[in-house]
């Protein structure tokens, strides 16, 4: 009886109550150096180089360069960043934003990268729900959004609380669609595809959005439910996968409608005694997916680990048995 009460309950508010994930194999883990504000919060890869972003700097992004099997060096690439323009939040939603930048840096709060096949780099302001475009060459600009992606995604009841708007971003190599994740009470993912000079929905721009809680991994000290979130976004092979941070798991996705297909956690490797961190929530802020496995990325926040290493982190995971497109 207590059981079933308790499991009511968990639905009642909710609680995803589902069983373990498999686990991914950490192959390596890799130091990074060299980034002025720390606080590595995206990654991709462009051919064939990683590229990835901090959300304490407003004025550059970073190559990353290996300087040994486990230092990385971030190569600084400064950026001109245009006037931004309305996006349409509310004004108390960015005015908190600009007083909190005095405190920790980064006004626009840069918190994910993509990048499409002719080279361009696309990075998102999570503080303006607005998307910058650095092409390999020339000066960067921002994208044209339709005020509507906004709307409905508030109407959704997303993009509604501080520190709480879009946490990661995906294109496609032709650079005319785009995924974007909203992080957290509600999480969501919209897309929106390009249209001559403007970005706008495809019928929806909402492709889901949904709140409730999820338990931490059992490997969590004193484990308990938070809220389910999202906090970055890998397209491969045609399909969509979600870095869900508090729950220590990538998902794979329908890209056309978000369903859940499969998913795979990396609680095992990332919660061994050695790289914990004080913190009460997860810390992984960075995905890439490719064929050989997936690259997750830690914005540790200035804080060390149990080895003492306060840089960021980046950590290598063998693909699944099967591939990425494997059948449950």
């Amino acid at each position: 009886m207590r059981r079933g009460f308790a499991l009511a309950l968990a639905l009642w508010a909710g609680m995803v109550v589902a069983g373990p994930a498999p686990e991914l194999k950490l192959l390596s883990e890799h130091v990074v150096d060299g980034m002025r504000g720390g606080n590595l919060s995206g990654l991709a890869l462009c051919g064939g180089e990683m590229w990835t972003v901090s959300d304490r700097d407003d004025d550059r992004i970073y190559r990353l360069e290996p300087s040994s099997a486990t230092l990385w060096q971030a190569q600084v690439v400064n950026i001109e960043v245009p006037q931004v323009p309305d996006s349409g939040l509310p004004w108390g939603l960015s005015a908190r934003t600009w007083a909190a930048s005095f405190l920790r840096g980064g006004e626009l709060d840069f918190e994910g990268i993509s990048c499409d096949g002719a080279g361009n780099r696309y990075v998102v302001s999570e503080s303006r729900a607005a998307v910058l475009q650095v092409p390999p060459s020339g000066p960067a600009s921002w994208l044209k959004i339709a005020p509507a992606m906004i709307r409905e995604a508030r109407a959704s009841g997303m993009l509604l609380h501080f520190n709480a708007l879009f946490e990661g971003l995906a294109v496609n190599p032709e650079g005319d669609r785009m995924w974007l994740a909203a992080e957290r009470e509600r999480r969501g993912l919209l897309r929106i595809k390009r249209q001559q000079t403007v970005w706008d929905c495809e019928a929806n721009c909402v492709l889901l959005s949904e709140a409730g809680l999820e338990m931490q991994p059992a490997q969590f000290p004193k484990a308990q439910a938070v809220s389910r979130d999202f906090a970055d976004l890998s397209l491969f092979d045609g399909k969509l996968f979600t870095l869900e941070r508090n729950a220590y798991q990538i998902c794979r996705r329908d890209p056309q409608t978000a369903k859940v297909e499969r998913c795979w956690s990396f609680a095992a490797e990332a919660l061994q005694d050695e790289r914990r961190y004080s913190q009460a929530y997860g810390l992984a802020e960075a995905l890439v997916v490719d064929a050989e496995g997936a690259w997750i990325g830690l914005d540790n926040n200035d804080e060390p680990r149990a080895d003492g290493e306060a840089r960021p982190i980046i950590w290598r995971f063998a693909a699944p048995d099967g591939g990425w497109s494997a059948a449950p």
